[in-house]
């Protein structure tokens, strides 16, 4: 009897904790979505709302480390001046891997189709639970 319950007890554990970590990958890739449509509407400040609003948010792209949100919104508006520079943008996730109860850590491709040329590269996510939403505070994107 007491092995059943242990049984039951441990499969209800795995369930629960297999819904949190599915809960919490649709949250990031939904906030993923959404910066992606922000940005094909050419919306940077919107497309920014996914990143942690703080000083300490760090950016890591050719140019070399940028940091802090403004910083980094003051960035992309210079090197996206208008629609045609930003293009369409496009995600693929290649892995989200939960590293605690409030990090995960995110690798992908991103992809720009633009008239002026198209651009692409690999990124890397690190996204923290603050204040029960999961925000990038560090981005490093080549």
């Amino acid at each position: 009897m007491k092995t059943a319950i242990l049984f039951f007890g441990l499969c209800i554990m795995v369930v629960w904790g297999v819904q949190a970590q599915s809960k919490d990958e649709i949250e990031i890739q939904q906030l993923l979505t959404r910066q992606v449509d922000a940005w094909n509407e050419g919306d940077i400040n919107s497309f920014m709302q996914g990143y942690w609003q703080n000083d300490s948010m760090m950016f890591i792209g050719k140019a070399g480390v940028t940091y802090g949100w403004n910083n980094t919104l003051e960035n992309y508006k210079t090197s996206y001046p208008d629609t045609t520079a930003m293009g369409r943008l496009q995600f693929d996730i290649i892995e989200m891997k939960r590293l605690s109860a409030i990090y995960f850590f995110v690798v992908g491709k991103w992809h720009l189709s633009r008239s002026v040329g198209d651009v692409g590269g690999h990124f890397s996510l690190l996204f923290r639970k603050i204040k029960g939403r999961w925000l990038i505070v560090r981005d490093h994107s080549s």
